[in-house]
């Protein structure tokens, strides 16, 4: 897949297969920008939480305990065995769900500090989402320059459901290692994004979208180039055999425990998550239209954050986007257009797929006026946090 679309916002080529940067500190420099206004638009979304009207609990105890958050928690105080089967309508819902990566990281934070599991939890995961936001600005430097990047990781932080982002979630640790590990493979440092890559796998069950993506773009440069600049031949190959092993060794791990091959697929029943290649996502969809008198708002949210995720998939085939990060944003969207689980988190599962932000980007890059711009992402950040808000503290399922 060529590249050749890439550019800066001056309109000359990027090289995405030209040298990483030496000096990590210019780099940053570089980012602040994007970290600095990911982090404002983020501020406002959980400012919005605090002075909720009439709440009951406080949002920094709401966003360390909602939903999932307790399991990690559980997991790292007492790892997988130590946490006890909940009772759930569809079975016991049991720690094995849940990938290792951030319950390791909220333990190791714990126990070298005096915060509490909770607060480790919400500053392993608030750490993750800068990282996560420095990567996707610098994929989207890469490729268009850095005031694409800087609105790209400025999007992340203003996207319906972002609201997440503040939350004990692992989808912060996820979209950390994963957008890294793009971004090592759109540099072809081959070995780092596997490792990455394993890291991530390591984190979700959808660190399978981030090996293939990573693995395939892998073999695909070491058969496609040819002559000097072709690359030592055991470095792709090493980075596509790397990238798999964290999501292939939990679930053979948890196999492993089960006494069954398919045992982490068989606790993941409990929670209805199971690839049904889109039935249960039609069948929403069918809901939607036919009984719209039953339809919570977050439902019709994410139908639309479904087909405007379709729709810039599209144009990112179009924009020529480099093969890795197509790879990763098709994977992303077929799991999440493609699981059996609540309708509702949909647009959570698609946080990772950053590509799909790079056309929003930059069409926004090409507008003149700054205060146009600054108007747009301002109505995008309070609309955000107002949804949050209704997310956290009104609607009553998982989001």
């Amino acid at each position: 897949m060529s590249t050749d679309l890439s550019r800066t916002a001056d309109g000359r080529a990027a090289d995405p297969g030209g040298p990483a940067r030496a000096d990590r500190w210019s780099g940053l420099r570089r980012a602040a920008p994007a970290l600095l206004g990911y982090a404002a638009v983020r501020a406002v979304g959980v400012l919005v939480l605090v002075f909720w009207p009439r709440r009951e609990v406080g949002a920094m105890t709401r966003l360390s305990h909602l939903w999932d958050a307790p399991f990690y928690q559980r997991i790292a105080e007492s790892w997988y065995r130590g946490v006890p089967p909940v009772p759930g309508p569809h079975g016991a819902y049991e720690a094995y769900a849940f990938f290792p990566g951030y319950p390791a990281a909220i333990r190791a934070v714990s126990w070298i500090s005096p915060l509490s599991y909770a607060q480790a939890a919400l500053l392993v995961a608030w750490a993750c989402s800068l990282v996560a936001a420095w990567g996707i600005f610098a994929v989207a430097d890469r490729l268009y320059g850095r005031r694409v990047g800087v609105l790209a990781a400025v999007l992340w932080g203003v996207l319906p459901v972002a609201v997440v982002e503040s939350m004990a979630y692992s989808e912060l640790m996820f979209t950390a290692f994963a957008v890294w590990a793009v971004y090592a493979a759109v540099t072809r440092n081959w070995i780092p994004a596997g490792a990455l890559a394993l890291c991530a796998g390591l984190c979700r069950p959808t660190g399978i979208a981030v090996a293939g993506a990573v693995g395939a773009a892998a073999l695909w440069d070491l058969l496609s180039r040819r002559g000097p600049d072709a690359p030592a031949r055991w470095r792709p190959l090493l980075g596509a055999l790397l990238a798999p092993l964290g999501f292939v060794g939990y679930v053979g791990w948890v196999g492993y425990e089960k006494g069954s091959w398919d045992g982490y697929f068989k606790v993941q029943e409990a929670w209805q998550s199971t690839f049904d290649f889109g039935r249960s996502t039609l069948k929403s969809f069918a809901a939607l239209l036919g009984r719209p008198d039953t339809v919570w708002l977050p439902q019709v949210v994410v139908a639309m954050v479904l087909c405007c995720a379709v729709l810039l998939f599209g144009v990112s085939v179009l924009q020529r986007q480099p093969l890795v990060l197509l790879l990763f944003s098709a994977g992303i969207l077929v799991l999440a257009l493609g699981d059996a689980a609540y309708f509702t988190s949909r647009a959570r599962f698609l946080l990772p797929a950053v590509g799909l932000l790079l056309p929003v980007a930059a069409g926004l890059a090409r507008v003149r006026t700054r205060g146009t711009v600054v108007l747009l992402l301002s109505g995008a950040a309070l609309a955000s946090a107002a949804y949050g808000g209704f997310l956290v503290y009104v609607y009553p399922d998982a989001p």
